[in-house]
């Protein structure tokens, strides 16, 4: 056992020293981070960190050619004679001389426009030669925080992890990932084995850094980065950018690279700034220094994004090929001042795997096992970049502590602080926590809850919760009661509940609840309360219908297969009829319409009800395919990520029994097929076809009738392609056969920004149609055309559409006016 000890103390402490380290300046003496370091002939290396130290593994002694290679500066090939390890070596880097050549500047034609329209008609070419291969890649990822606020929204911030020094400023995340990965071109085809995970300060090491998050290929017409932006080389990257050649250099290999300045046409464009280096005669791509703004991104909370690519040259298969890539961002939000970097390194190409069918399947994402659990002996051999100062300092701080931090002694003092009861609490809500036994104990408090509608009055809810995490893996449980109450109906409506989840893989969960409750004739629930509370006490426009119902309810849904979701659930309930109860509002009656009755049927009878007061069960079934989902599997989780190749499938069947009037007892099957298409340059397209059917027409309750969603807002909060435009909202019904569909497309930039002085707006074009049939009504339909992307700088939320209806000969029109979030 010693002997066996021994040898691998020797076999680790030689592959530590078998090294080849130093430092990189410039020759002002400043470090030089991102600096690709590797071996002449090779596409193998490493990175410098930060500080500009490198560290370069290698097999053995000998006459080796160092190549140190970074855009904007002169690669250095260096030859050494090593005859023992480590092996130091600090060099120095000269500023690249760019030299526009006297011809370039005489000619007519842009030289920049030749040379991009090569690339672009080179970019299949270049391409095929890498159309799959295999890699080793390395990933860093490091959060920085400067000033942070002790406080945001009343709510202590803590010290981020323990990372802060005294001014509140530090590291908040820093990860490092190792992993072996597989690409295939046509069709294409991506996985990753990650090998080793850490993450500073945390026991599962779970880390953020997934290679295909990071496979930013520029050769693609629509590039990932923030959001979809257009490639510098797209196929239609003119109608985007103009170009300017600002020089010209020679690589290591006697090579000449022209260095090509981006010039977007429109500032807020989803385009690149900055630079691509291009290789003479390959037109291949040797390098990018670019950006993006965030309101080029439309992340208004991103000031900007870095990414930097460097290339070298691979003999093997005559074509440049991506060997270090980092990605930079600056966030400046709500008093929060974030930077960082993910930086990564590819190494060890194969560009001759075989594949078989096997190869690529659904999990694009897996770990080997203890993955998260390497010692720090196994990154310091494995690491292929040093750590900075800064970063060694975090992980011994935040290892050190990360065991005191899960202690009793110190989770009971965090819980201590948090589970002050301030003074705001009873309206605000309160939670006890016991971090250490992983529960909490809650009180929802008066103002989340609180409301107004014409039945009720003004009416809130208390209630309180408990929660228990049983482990890490997913499985818990949750249990509360709440009591709603009406100031005007003067009732008090008690419900319950109990739900319990078993795991993070299938998700399988079963909820029991039951009580006393109202709820909205429209099952699919198209108004919010804060909306009707608003129409309702400033307009006199109580769109709200609602009945009582007292049930009692079980529910059980889990993903049973990849992409498969299985849901069921059965209700017992007695529904009653109710009526108004107050006439109260802000807005005057003689100034407004009189308030509507609570009869969805007819909201001129106060009288009458919609139904009559009756006991029924509910059955339902349903089931949810997500054709070809791709999905990551983590130690304890797996985490869906879909496929936009395909569209979504739901299915459901619904069966209503036990009523004394057997004509309420129904049968009701429902189909729904949603997609959203992205189009890369040309925007998204979107679309949900829903159908349904009952299996025989009877004289059912309203509330279970097929409805369609309806607006009567100017402002509507909900998804446009859940509901129409301007359909008032009980106005379409049946109890026997429906069909809708909604589609939109999103040009963004495509049409309006080819239009001169429109185009600089950067708002994004936006068509829509929409249609619902049901048997026993004529069709309805709608079309629209808006206007995205309103706004000034980075936010820019708006969307305004101007909505066209078509009914039984009869038409109307109107501008809706909605909250569009990163589109």
């Amino acid at each position: 056992m010693k002997k066996i000890t021994f040898l691998l103390f020797l076999f680790i402490t030689s592959s530590i020293l078998a090294q080849v380290k130093g430092k990189i300046t410039d020759t002002k003496n400043t470090p030089l981070s991102f600096v690709s370091v590797y071996l002449d002939k090779t596409v193998t290396g490493t990175t410098s960190n930060d500080n500009g130290d490198y560290i370069l593994n290698l097999s053995k002694k000998g006459n080796h050619t160092l190549v140190f290679q970074i855009l904007g500066y002169k690669t250095l090939k260096k030859n050494v004679n090593i005859t023992s390890f480590p092996f130091q070596l600090d060099v120095s880097l000269e500023e690249e001389n760019v030299q526009l050549d006297e011809i370039s500047i005489s000619t007519k034609d842009n030289p920049a426009n030749r040379i991009i329209r090569n690339v672009i008609a080179n970019k299949d070419k270049n391409t095929d030669k890498f159309a799959k291969y295999t890699a080793k890649f390395y990933s860093r990822g490091l959060y920085k925080i400067k000033d942070a606020p002790e406080k945001f929204m009343g709510q202590t911030m803590g010290d981020f992890g323990g990372g802060l020094d005294s001014t509140r400023s530090g590291i908040i995340y820093l990860s490092e990932t190792v992993s072996e990965i597989k690409f295939q071109k046509k069709p294409k085809k991506f996985k990753e084995k990650i090998i080793a995970s850490k993450v500073s300060g945390t026991d599962n090491g779970i880390s953020f850094n997934r290679a295909e998050d990071a496979n930013i290929n520029l050769y693609e017409n629509s590039v990932e980065f923030g959001n979809d932006l257009v490639s510098p080389i797209s196929t239609n990257a003119f109608s985007y950018y103009k170009y300017k050649l600002e020089g010209t250099f020679y690589d290591k290999n006697g090579k000449l690279i022209n260095k090509i300045k981006l010039i977007p046409k429109r500032k807020n464009d989803r385009v690149f700034n900055g630079s691509i280096y291009v290789v003479e005669d390959d037109w291949a791509i040797y390098g990018a220094d670019v950006s993006v703004t965030g309101a080029q991104v439309n992340i208004p909370v991103v000031d900007v994004l870095y990414l930097k690519q460097g290339f070298n040259y691979s003999e093997i298969i005559d074509a440049w090929v991506l060997i270090s890539q980092s990605i930079d961002f600056k966030v400046n939000a709500f008093g929060f001042k974030f930077d960082g970097r993910f930086s990564s390194a590819y190494s060890k190409y194969d560009f001759s795997p075989n594949y078989t069918e096997k190869t690529f399947t659904n999990e694009v994402l897996t770990f080997e096992e203890k993955a998260t659990e390497k010692d720090t002996v196994y990154w310091n051999k494995l690491r292929p970049v040093p750590l900075t100062i800064e970063e060694i300092k975090d992980y011994k701080i935040k290892d050190s502590i990360k065991v005191v931090r899960k202690s009793k002694k110190y989770l009971d003092s965090v819980n201590k602080k948090q589970n002050k009861f301030g003074l705001l609490s009873p309206i605000t809500g309160y939670t006890y926590r016991n971090s250490y036994e992983k529960w909490s104990f809650s009180y929802n408090g008066l103002l989340g809850n609180f409301g107004f509608n014409t039945v009720q009055g003004f009416n809130t809810s208390l209630g309180f919760s408990y929660f228990k995490r049983q482990n890490e893996k997913g499985k818990w449980w949750n249990t509360g009661v709440r009591a709603n109450y009406g100031f005007s109906d003067k009732r008090v409506r008690p419900t319950f509940f109990f739900t319990k989840k078993w795991n993070n893989i299938s998700r399988p969960k079963m909820s029991i609840s039951g009580g006393i409750t109202t709820a909205q004739f429209n099952s699919s629930n198209p108004i919010m309360d804060l909306n009707n509370t608003i129409t309702s006490l400033f307009y006199r426009r109580n769109h709200l219908k609602i009945y009582e119902k007292g049930f009692a309810r079980i529910s059980f849904s889990e993903e049973i297969k990849n992409g498969i979701y299985f849901s069921s659930s059965l209700e017992y309930a007695n529904r009653k009829p109710l009526f108004n109860t107050t006439n109260y509002s802000f807005a005057k009656q003689n100034n407004t319409e009189p308030y509507t009755s609570n009869n969805p049927l007819n909201t001129a009878d106060f009288v009458n009800a919609a139904f009559s007061e009756h006991k029924i069960a509910a059955l339902n079934v349903g089931a949810t395919f997500i054709f070809g989902q791709k999905y990551l599997s983590y130690p304890d989780s797996k985490f869906n990520i879909g496929n936009d190749k395909f569209p979504t499938l739901n299915v459901n069947y619904t069966k209503r029994f036990g009523a004394s009037n057997s004509e309420l007892n129904s049968d009701l099957f429902i189909a729904s097929l949603r997609q959203d298409i992205n189009a890369g340059n040309y925007g998204n397209l979107s679309y949900n076809i829903k159908g349904g059917m009952f299996l025989k027409k009877k004289d059912i309750a309203f509330m279970d009738k097929l409805q369609a969603n309806g607006n009567q807002l100017d402002f509507p909060l909900d998804s446009q392609l859940n509901s129409f435009g301007l359909l008032e909202y009980y106005k379409f019904y049946t109890n026997d056969k429906y069909a809708e569909a909604h589609i939109e497309h999103n040009f963004r930039g495509a049409i309006l920004g080819k239009i001169p002085l429109i185009s600089k707006l950067n708002f994004h074009l936006v068509g829509g149609a929409k249609t619902l049939l049901m048997a026993d009504k004529k069709p309805y339909s709608e079309y629209s055309i808006g206007l995205g992307n309103i706004g000034f700088g980075k936010w820019r939320f708006l969307r305004v559409d101007y909505v066209k209806s078509f009914h039984a000969g009869i038409k109307n029109d109107g501008l809706l006016f909605r909250l569009s979030m990163f589109n």
